[in-house]
């Protein structure tokens, strides 16, 4: 009786938050709320910032509670007079990468900018964050009333002559579409048709990709070009620096490919001259390197040869909060997955209960779990390409800080090049030789760890480099976040 009760009441609870009538709560606009997020992995606090009031709201005016439960944490907004929970959104942080980096882990604090981005509220709210344990469960870390009548709520025109907006592909009202904006990053203003040319390139191969192509009317994109002082992004391992609008940087978190930047307040002012839902960083580079965040923004360079991959893989990430399932390659992170938690992203598993893994639907008919398979040999093959390509990455880097000749930098970066293609197609060809190819099960090495996290398929666009598919429960997450905007 008592758990026929309990569910009666989660339900109520369920449909009572899925029940909540836009026009009741919320003008037709955006809020946005910018804070500081302080710490380290030993503690964090939060301090507002700046509040804005602009433009129409972007996301749905139907889907206001965000059930995806993906994100380790969440903004909560709740009406302040009643306490009724009308907003939620799941998202993931660089404080959160930086707090289970090295000097995280120590305790020595940084401080990151950070926006709330909510329909505008009629009434006062209270403003929440939680943050999920050891154990991903969910808990409250930050509260405040915020009044929505404040004269101190800035509502500057949003106006740039420098900027101009492209709208390579427009099917309707942002309330029930996923409105993507692409920013331009290192771009010259002579470089403005570059990145038009780079704009529409991206976009076809966004459409290239299922399940994108079979939803292109669900999809708003927009671009926004705003001229840089110089052309390129920081590399300062190569002791290069560049004047850039959104200040994107190489060597992040000391990682030579993480390209990230830490100045969000001017990446929310650009994006804000369009709606949007999701973040795009177009960097103008050739060196292969990006990064993204679940529901903040991610970034991709233009002109490698991975370029597509790139830019498919991180919006993987941002948009739908895919994990990465290699294994092989240095990361940033320390224990940034524990193979005694199950992760709350889609994509990978602890298989605590091997009974009821969470794509258990998608499983190969009579599969084995764990699902063995052929790793000793491809985790072989993998470390010593990554001891080649951090050496090669070292010797590229030494030259530019020398500022050795353009021929000598050309001949290092074109043998990498080769290289690393040769070493993709290496991967593939083994991977597609297991018996196991297609199939779906478990498969040992996934989230940076090689023992005791899983993936669904042998392979995946989250797993290695190329064009290749999604597999199919990444796929499925990816539609069931389409959905919660379009529906």
């Amino acid at each position: 009786m008592k758990k026929i009760f309990l569910l009666v009441v989660l339900c109520t609870v369920s449909f009572a938050q899925s029940n909540i009538k836009f026009d009741d709560y919320f003008f037709d606009e955006t809020m946005r709320i910018d804070y500081f997020h302080i710490g380290s992995a030993k503690s964090e606090q939060f301090i507002i910032d700046k509040i804005y009031r602009y433009g129409i709201w972007a996301g749905s005016i139907n889907n206001l509670i965000d059930n995806l439960n993906n994100g380790k944490y969440y903004h909560k907004i709740y009406d302040a007079s009643s306490g009724k929970l009308i907003y939620s959104k799941g998202y993931d942080t660089f404080f959160g990468e930086y707090a289970s980096s090295e000097k995280g882990m120590k305790g020595i604090e940084k401080s990151y900018h950070e926006s709330a981005i909510i329909p505008f509220p009629k009434y006062n709210i209270i403003f929440a964050i939680e943050k999920r344990d050891e154990s991903n469960k969910m808990n409250e870390i930050f509260r405040t009333e915020i009044d929505t009548t404040s004269i101190y709520i800035i509502k500057d025109k949003i106006v740039d002559s420098s900027v101009e907006i492209f709208k390579p592909v427009f099917n309707g009202n942002p309330h029930n579409k996923v409105d993507i904006v692409i920013l331009a990053e290192g771009y010259t203003i002579e470089e403005r048709g570059k990145f038009e040319s780079d704009l529409n390139r991206f976009v076809g191969y966004f459409f290239e990709q299922e399940p994108y192509k079979s939803h292109k009317s669900d999809f708003n994109i927009y671009g926004v070009f705003k001229p840089s002082e110089e052309s390129g992004t920081d590399l300062p391992g190569a002791d290069i620096f560049v004047k850039t609008i959104l200040n994107t940087t190489f060597w992040s978190l000391g990682s030579e490919r993480y390209l990230m930047t830490e100045d969000n307040k001017s990446m929310r002012d650009l994006a804000a001259f369009v709606p949007y839902d999701a973040i795009y960083i177009q960097v103008n580079h050739p060196r292969y390197g990006g990064g993204g965040i679940y529901n903040q923004f991610c970034t991709y360079t233009t002109d490698n040869q991975f370029a597509k991959y790139l830019f498919v893989h991180e919006f993987g990430h941002s948009f739908t909060g895919l994990a990465d399932e290699y294994y092989t390659s240095d990361v940033a992170y320390t224990d940034f997955y524990k193979p005694t938690v199950e992760p709350i992203e889609p994509n990978i598993t602890a298989i605590l209960d091997p009974k009821n893994i969470k794509w258990k639907k998608f499983l190969s008919e009579g599969i084995e779990i764990p699902t063995p398979w052929e790793k000793e040999e491809f985790d072989k093959m993998s470390y010593e390409w990554l001891k080649e390509r951090n050496r090669l990455n070292s010797y590229i880097a030494e030259l530019k800080r020398k500022r050795a000749p353009e021929e000598q930098i050309k001949s290092a970066e074109d043998e990498y090049a080769m290289k690393d293609k040769l070493q993709s197609e290496k991967v593939d060809k083994y991977l597609q030789s297991s018996k196991y190819w297609g199939k779906v099960g478990a498969f040992e090495g996934a989230g940076y760890l090689p023992k005791g996290l899983y993936r669904p398929m042998l392979d995946c666009i989250m797993f290695s480099k190329g064009d290749k598919p999604f597999c199919k429960v990444c796929e499925e997450a990816i539609k069931e976040v389409i959905n919660s905007y379009t529906e």
